[in-house]
């Protein structure tokens, strides 16, 4: 059978605007013409060889397109569209939802001949405006005003030819998420409510004002963030309710700014005090599809401390029990609970549940441990506690066990040899030059860079990478602190016997040290006081906390605890540290956090140096 497109496409899909079913119309394959890209989309025109229409193609058909899967004047099979209104236009546009490949491009363009119905004879001669066609041949007529009618007016005069109740019907046509662009004029959307932001304030030269977001999701999965100002932001704070689902009508689209939005999409809109919002209450609701994107875990390095959130499946090695963290601002206890995570990459990573998710599905995965269950983690933020962490956010979803493939793949090749396998950390798999993917080369500051700028983390942490050398630790410190060995948390001694632990609730016979030290660092610039917890002064003092114990209470000519930190001073260190602001006595100070620390990589350090040598020449 030829490969051919067809007939009347584009009158069926002028006539079914927004179908509620792709079963209900006959197969609709159009050629594929005029093929370019268009901001961020490729636009084309959808042709049938009679008629043509403006058409645009979904972000995610793109690497096709880049592929050559799909080319110009080749043929697709369309199996999901909208029709959109171009703005101050009297015309259409197509909206592919979902397509199909059904041929390369073609030699040319196909284009339908016209035949008369007594003979079948195509007719090559362009037929007059004003002629017309009599027994004895053909005579002039006067020539009549002829007008030719757009897309949209054959639709109008359409719907106004249907009956009330199919014209009422058709009011409302809901659009999917996917098919919205700045370009489009009246559209309405089904959607939930996934997150709410908090109201807040803000103040610069036009004046002060109020904001808030949204996250919306509709049935496909696909989300998108909203923004509403002054009086939008009034207006629709109270109505807006996490978990609902809504119609919204009349709001704006622009190209997502990615330095203060999440969302995985390429626009966000914008809701004014003329926007409407309705709560689909007394009509069938959905549940969104989750969709992912999930990162392998020994690739997570290079998303450390950024704004992107990542979404993981892994399988669950351990869980701990539920602690308690007191917020400094308010004083207000937060749940959190640590599990460890692998994947096929053999890497691990600490993943903390806080909030609800701690209680809930924390509790669940607890209690199901020993079974290594599967979960596949949605929205999370990429620290840089032990090189690289994940922590769960408002927005972030968790699902155990989810019937998708890749969780089959997973459970697959963990039952016939990732159980067997050594697993390490992913922090511990980084280069030594190098935390959470950064190298600490890439932003490198003296010492009197953070100390000459007492506001520096003042609104949020600042990190810096610097060299400098380790030049006093105060031996008689309290160095360190008795811990959970579960939680690592602080433990008291009980009345009797042993240890009590708050987090995990329980009383054991033995302890560990870590250690909570202050040392000074010092460089050419200058030199300041920094802290360092267990990793990063154990590599400091080059021993656990629990050794140098040993060491201070053995006896003996020479003091074996203060010649240990004699000789962990003045050694050169890369150093990754957070700088923030801490209040003591109603003064503000600047506390430097380490948050890393590796030795010396001296090729590393060459290559710096002569960059910097160069820098310094070329601005002579």
């Amino acid at each position: 059978m030829a490969k051919t497109v067809s007939q009347d496409a584009i009158s069926t899909i002028l006539a079914n605007p927004s179908p509620d079913s792709s079963s209900d119309l006959p197969e609709i394959i159009v050629q594929v013409l005029d093929l370019k890209l268009t901001g961020n989309r490729y636009t084309f025109n959808a042709s049938d060889g009679k008629m043509k229409v403006r058409a645009i193609f979904p972000s995610n058909m793109s690497s096709e397109i880049i592929s050559g899967s799909i080319q110009n004047k080749g043929l697709v099979r369309i199996l999901e569209y909208t029709l959109n209104d171009i703005p101050n236009k009297s015309e259409k546009y197509l909206i592919v939802i979902r397509c199909e490949v059904v041929s390369p491009a073609l030699d040319m363009e196909i284009k339908t001949e016209v035949k008369t119905e007594e003979s079948g004879i195509v007719l090559k001669r362009p037929k007059l405006e004003n002629e017309v066609k009599t027994g004895a041949g053909i005579i002039l007529k006067p020539k009549q005003e002829m007008v030719s009618k757009s897309a949209a007016q054959i639709v109008f005069e359409q719907q106004e030819n249907m009956a009330p109740l199919a014209r009422m019907a058709m009011t409302r046509r809901v659009h999917p998420l996917v098919s919205l662009n700045p370009y489009q004029g009246n559209w309405t959307i089904k959607v939930r409510l996934t997150n709410k932001g908090n109201m807040r304030t803000y103040k610069n030269a036009r004046g002060e004002g109020c904001v808030f977001n949204v996250e919306l999701t509709d049935e496909d999965g696909t989300e998108i963030q909203a923004t509403m100002f002054n009086e939008a932001a009034r207006k629709f704070y109270e109505k807006f309710e996490l978990g609902k689902v809504y119609y919204i009508s009349k709001g704006t689209l622009k190209v997502a700014n990615k330095q203060f939005n999440t969302v995985k999409n390429d626009y966000e809109m914008t809701l004014n005090e003329n926007s409407v919002v309705e709560e689909a209450g007394n009509e069938a609701t959905f549940i969104p599809e989750t969709k992912f994107n999930f990162v392998p875990i020994d690739h997570l390095g290079p998303y450390v401390n950024g704004r992107e959130l990542v979404d993981i499946i892994g399988v669950v090695q351990s869980v701990a029990s539920v602690s308690n963290i007191k917020r400094k601002i308010n004083n207000e206890n937060i749940p959190k609970r640590d599990m460890i995570v692998a994947d096929e990459t053999k890497k691990t990573v600490v993943v903390s549940l806080w909030n609800e998710l701690a209680n809930n599905v924390g509790q669940e995965l607890f209690d199901i441990a020993d079974k290594s269950p599967i979960v596949a983690i949605k929205s999370l933020k990429v620290g840089d506690f032990q090189g690289v962490s994940l922590s769960t956010l408002s927005r972030s979803a968790v699902l155990i066990n989810p019937d998708i493939p890749e969780a089959k793949k997973l459970r697959t090749w963990y039952d016939s040899e990732g159980k067997e396998s050594s697993m390490a950390s992913i922090g511990l798999g980084l280069s030594p030059s190098k935390v959470g993917g950064r190298s600490l080369y890439t932003d490198r500051v003296s010492l009197t860079h953070i100390t000459g700028n007492p506001s520096l983390g003042d609104d949020k942490p600042a990190f810096f990478s610097i060299k400098a050398y380790v030049s006093l630790i105060r031996p008689e410190q309290a160095m360190w602190y008795r811990a959970c060995k579960t939680c690592n948390k602080k433990v008291t001694e009980s009345i009797g016997s042993g240890y009590w632990c708050e987090g995990c609730q329980k009383n054991d016979d033995e302890c560990s040290l870590r250690y909570i030290m202050v040392s000074k660092i010092s460089d050419a610039s200058g030199e300041a006081w920094v802290s360092a917890f267990n990793e990063e002064a154990e590599k400091i003092v080059g021993c656990s906390a629990d050794e140098l114990d040993k060491l201070k209470s053995e006896e003996g000519e020479i003091n074996a605890y203060q010649q240990k930190l004699k000789e962990a001073t003045w050694v050169p260190h890369l150093f990754r540290v957070s700088v923030t602001q801490n209040e003591y006595n109603n003064e503000k100070r600047q506390r430097i956090t380490v948050k890393a620390i590796a030795p010396i990589d001296y090729a590393e350090e060459s290559r710096f140096l002569l960059e910097e040598m160069n820098k310094m020449r070329n601005s002579q």
